[in-house]
């Protein structure tokens, strides 16, 4: 397993050990291309702040997409965000809350996210599937998460740990 990171330093000692770690930008091309070598599947988890570029995950995505069918690579695995909507998601009280304190609050986390699963859904050709946590915290890995659409209550949370356990799982795990 590959880990492209531009500060490996920041990687937590266990998991550097364990992962070959590739130090670049997933937005220049050429570092995206040399994670990506070797690879069966992409593990999507950039996160987004109020300091981040425009676009950081679909520029990226983009950039991804570029490489996966040169190397056979068609699977990945894609950490959305709860603000996230996709056609057919319940429109409930809690849901509408979520998606208004986003636009209000999160804009460019939202908006940057919205643009990356669009960009996915253009892929008809690749196996991709998505995880939208609606509150991701640290916090050890407890193995208890609920997977499956819910009506957002706007409280779900989910640790770090417990989400990549998820999107681990879905590598090899279409359910």
């Amino acid at each position: 397993m590959t880990v492209l990171a531009r500060t490996p330093a920041k990687l937590p000692v266990d998991l550097a050990a364990q992962v070959q770690v590739v130090a670049g930008d997933a937005l220049v091309a050429a570092d995206v291309d040399q994670a990506m070598q070797g690879a069966d599947a992409i593990l999507f988890a950039v996160a987004v702040d109020k300091r981040s570029p425009e676009d950081l995950c679909t520029n990226s995505t983009r950039l991804i997409l570029d490489v996966m069918p040169r190397l056979g690579t068609d699977r990945q695995v894609w950490c959305g965000g709860g603000s996230t909507w996709v056609d057919g998601d319940p429109t409930s009280f809690g849901a509408g809350f979520v998606r208004g304190f986003s636009k209000r609050f999160l804009g460019l986390r939202r908006r940057d996210k919205d643009h990356q699963l669009a960009l996915l859904q253009q892929h008809t050709d690749l196996d991709w599937f998505g995880v939208r946590p609606l509150q991701m915290r640290k916090g050890e890995h407890t193995d208890t998460c609920r997977l499956g659409m819910d009506s957002f209550s706007g409280m779900s949370k989910i640790s770090f740990a417990d989400c990549a356990d998820v999107m681990i799982g879905m590598l090899t795990d279409d359910t």
